[in-house]
């Protein structure tokens, strides 16, 4: 009889409030990053997930209530709960492109999407320590770390780089400054204009610097070729 009573709790008013409204808070507290940098994958979206995936997990519990508790037969809790991160992978992959730079897009958003289904779940369950922990160390990936990634990325010895130009021959011309500044080259991959390049040659250049060198510095060296006409780090 307790645990009846004990189940039962588990689905009145205010605990059903409380972790839908969690979780649109914790969603939200994702999202809001993405939108500010106006990613497929907005405010509103992440709400949504974490909301759905709470919902999930409450009608699992509410289903196991109905046939353990209520009357009789089965039911798995954590069946609905691997049908949700199963199913986000759909709606992730849609947020992740490349682009006609070579360059993919979206991944960051695609995780924090997955992320954001996790939580969900775990507020569904009131597992609230993990929910705890976990919207914390979200909220440093996406707010706080790309400031070290960045500085880390711009420091590198490694670089991509997104070049265009007048005509195929030019590569020659970029490729020879380049060797002539002891830059590894081990990587071209050339594409010939279009209309949206108005007829202008693009080649990804994948290169390795002798020492650490400011990428923003390489970037100002390459401009001085005349053949050069655009360049993009990627």
């Amino acid at each position: 009889m307790n645990t009846a009573i004990l189940q039962a709790e588990q689905f009145g008013i205010g605990t059903i409030l409380l972790r839908l409204c969690l979780a649109l808070l914790c969603g939200g507290i994702i999202g809001l990053e993405r939108a500010k940098k106006h990613q497929s994958a907005g405010f509103r979206t992440y709400m949504l997930v974490c909301l759905g995936s709470t919902l999930t997990m409450l009608l699992g519990q509410y289903e196991y209530y109905l046939t353990h508790i209520a009357g009789s037969g089965s039911a798995d809790v954590s069946r609905l709960g691997a049908q949700v991160i199963n199913g986000i992978g759909f709606i992730a992959t849609g947020t992740i492109l490349v682009t006609d730079r070579q360059e993919v897009k979206g991944l960051t958003t695609a995780a924090a999407l997955w992320a954001s289904a996790c939580m969900g779940l775990a507020i569904g369950v009131g597992f609230y320590e993990c929910v705890a922990v976990g919207i914390l160390l979200i909220f440093l990936c996406i707010h706080v770390l790309p400031f070290f990634e960045n500085r880390i990325s711009e420091n590198s010895r490694y670089m991509n780089l997104y070049i265009g130009f007048q005509s195929v021959e030019d590569v020659r011309t970029i490729a020879k400054y380049m060797k002539s500044q002891n830059w590894k080259i081990y990587g071209i991959d050339i594409e010939k204009g279009n209309k949206n390049t108005k007829g202008r040659f693009q080649a990804a250049f994948s290169i390795k610097l002798p020492e650490k060198q400011p990428h923003s510095q390489v970037v100002a060296m390459l401009y001085e070729l005349d053949s050069v006409s655009t360049i993009t780090v990627i």
